[in-house]
């Protein structure tokens, strides 16, 4: 009798745990493992065909690859690609559930999500966090500069806490805070149900922290931090030790986050808008956003450039800039500071444009008056974008730039400080006679209003090439760059965080601990740095360790200063969280404004609307009888009451 083979069981798969294989931060750690695997592997595999083999494991060449590939993994690993990747591999249509769409506890803040609402809050939230390490970093800085002599960082690591703290705050804070409250006021204002590309606004987010890490973590690198300045000049920059890197790879991560969220937003403004909302009747912030998304996207993939630059430079030696490498091969140091400055003088626009938005909106609702020159107010913003690639070359006036480019650069320079004029008057002619209500936001627009005119005056004079010559190295610099970032970004994003900090949380902040911040911080602010305007002109130079005893006096009192508006923060963080957690309950329309964002719950419905609004108005016809901006009701139901003769007219 012949025995009946038994069939060979198939051998079982082991399959990873539930947490391991679903979206999220278990799935991260492990990709993080795998990314430095990856690198690692690659590092070696290359340098073997290279023939490479001495050293053939180079930690420089992994470190450099490994900032490549473990931010990447973690993205995936964190769940930004995962419908991409199933759709890209043949995967069957599923149905869509919505279940990474809107938040329904606290814990979906820390998970990718597609609800625009969800992402802004987890933008303006993860900035906030680094204007806090930002801000420590500078309270380290006045510490060391409290008195001459070295205290208790020494020169290397002075340049690497200016360097962190400058770039953090620049691309890190400023940037992405403005973008996170655009997306989750944008969408709203123009009576659209979400973001045009959900996914892609979710990948957006996440490269920031991705990024943000990366910087902070150079102060772990051998060598230290990078310590070049946030401009990173060449060849200082393809020179320094292995921290300069993570500057390098990290600015990659926060720029392609900037340009996907602007071309989401441009893409959300053109093709999105609710019926009967023309251009000339977009609430001023949607222009401010629109004009700056512009700007992102032309500009931002120069200083991509530059930085790729940099990193060819040091990984692979293409002397773009490494002025010593033989005749006839002699890298162009100053080409650097061109591309750089082509970016980086239109991003002082990128860090300022949606601010101007934001005051319109807080100065019109807070005055009860039609904002002054709408028209003009939108076209001021596309001159801006249009003159801001105009003059990058006045950072380069000691440069040693040909003479003939210098006039030029000068006058352009005072031109662009024309639309930003119009813009101011705008401003104040809304506030003439205007019924105005000074809660902490409003306090917050007449104090960016002070503080960033002051900064202008002080640029318009940095315009004039001999005044520029004699303080290019000085605590001038300093004083206005802070009085154009930190008394004109900084108000702004205070005043629109105020302003919409009920329609985001669904609660009421405290008006008190509210004001006392507005006081603490703009008395504190102006006594920290009105004195670097003196002893910038009296010689002081900048990003120093150490100065001459007779600036002594000077920044023993700036320092003190300093310390109190870094204190004066403390209020505001703690307004925001106890108020979060237990401030009354928010109605609908608390300033009863005519935008479409107020026309709903608030926080709003997850899908923003149940109706999609027909606009039949301007935004800002507050005190004109009978005026409406948007109604819910179809197109073919919406009549408007009536001419309004203030009402921008429709496309």
């Amino acid at each position: 009798m012949t025995a009946i083979a038994e069939p060979i069981p198939k051998q079982t798969r082991v399959p990873l745990p539930a947490k391991l294989r679903a979206p999220g931060w278990y799935r991260a750690a492990l990709f993080d493992v795998i990314g430095f695997a990856f690198g690692f592997a690659l590092t070696v595999v290359i340098r073997l065909a290279m023939h490479q083999t001495h050293p053939l494991i180079d930690p420089h060449a992994i470190t450099i690859v490994c900032l490549i590939t473990v931010p990447i993994f973690f993205l995936i690993g964190i769940g930004t690609c995962d419908y991409w990747f199933y759709w890209m591999f043949g995967g069957p249509t599923r149905p869509e559930n919505h279940d990474q769409h809107g938040a329904h506890t606290w814990r979906d803040y820390f998970k990718v999500n597609t609800d625009h609402k969800v992402i802004g809050v987890q933008y303006v939230v993860t900035s906030f966090f680094f204007l806090l390490v930002g801000g420590m970093l500078a309270m380290l800085i006045r510490a060391q500069l409290a008195k001459p002599g070295m205290n208790f960082v020494t020169p290397e690591e002075f340049n690497g806490l200016f360097s962190v703290h400058a770039t953090i705050l620049i691309f890190l804070f400023v940037i992405p805070v403005f973008a996170g409250m655009a997306n989750f006021v944008l969408p709203l204002m123009i009576g659209a149900p979400d973001m045009a590309f959900p996914r892609l606004n979710a990948l957006s987010y996440w490269m920031l922290p991705a990024g943000g890490i990366m910087l902070l973590m150079s102060f772990l690198a051998p060598g230290g931090s990078f310590a070049s300045g946030w401009t990173a000049y060449a060849p200082l920059s393809t020179t320094m030790p292995i921290g300069q890197l993570f500057f390098t790879l990290g600015i990659q991560f926060a720029g392609f986050s900037s340009i996907a969220t602007a071309l989401n937003f441009l893409v959300t403004i053109i093709t999105m808008r609710a019926p009967g909302m023309s251009f000339f009747r977009l609430p001023l912030l949607v222009w401010a956003n629109f004009s700056t998304s512009l700007l992102v996207v032309i500009a931002t993939p120069f200083i991509a450039a530059s930085q790729f630059m940099v990193l060819l430079d040091v990984a692979l030696h293409f002397n773009f800039f490494n002025a010593f490498v033989g005749s006839h091969t002699n890298g162009n140091v100053l080409l650097y500071q061109n591309v750089f400055w082509f970016y980086s003088h239109p991003a002082v626009y990128i860090m300022i444009l949606p601010g101007f938005g934001i005051i319109s909106e807080v100065i019109a609702v807070k005055s009860r008056k039609p904002i002054f020159g709408y028209r003009m107010m939108a076209f001021s913003l596309l001159a801006i974008v249009v003159l801001g690639f105009t003059v990058w070359a006045h950072h380069m006036f000691v440069s040693g730039m040909p003479a003939w480019i210098r006039v030029p650069m000068m006058v352009t320079t005072c031109i662009i400080a024309l639309p930003t004029g119009i813009k101011v008057f705008s401003w104040l002619a809304t506030l003439w006679r205007g019924v105005l209500h000074l809660d902490t936001s409003m306090l917050f627009a007449l104090g960016f209003l002070t503080t960033f005119s002051l900064g202008g005056i002080s640029g318009i004079m940095l315009a004039m090439i001999p005044f520029d010559i004699h303080v290019s190295q000085t605590y001038f610099i300093v004083a206005h760059i802070h009085y154009v970032l930190y008394g004109g970004s900084l108000f702004t994003i205070f005043a629109g965080v105020y302003y919409w900090f009920p329609k985001m949380t669904g609660r009421m902040y405290d008006e008190r601990l509210g004001r006392i911040h507005f006081w603490s911080t703009f008395i504190f602010f102006n006594l920290t740095f009105g004195p670097m305007h003196i002893i910038g002109l009296e010689g002081m130079p900048r990003r120093v360790a150490d100065y001459a005893e007779k600036f002594a006096d000077w920044n023993l009192i700036i320092s003190i200063m300093s310390w109190g508006l870094g204190l004066s923060t403390l209020f505001f963080i703690y307004n925001m969280v106890a108020s979060w957690r237990g401030g009354p309950r928010a109605p609908g329309n608390p300033w009863r404004a005519l935008t479409l964002e107020w026309q709903v719950s608030s926080p709003p419905p997850i899908f923003n609307f149940d109706t999609v609004p027909t606009v039949v108005g301007g935004p800002y016809e507050y005190g004109v009888p009978g005026a409406v901006h948007g109604i819910f009701k179809s197109p073919a139901e919406a009549k408007p009451a009536g001419t309004i003769a203030t009402s921008p007219t429709p496309e």
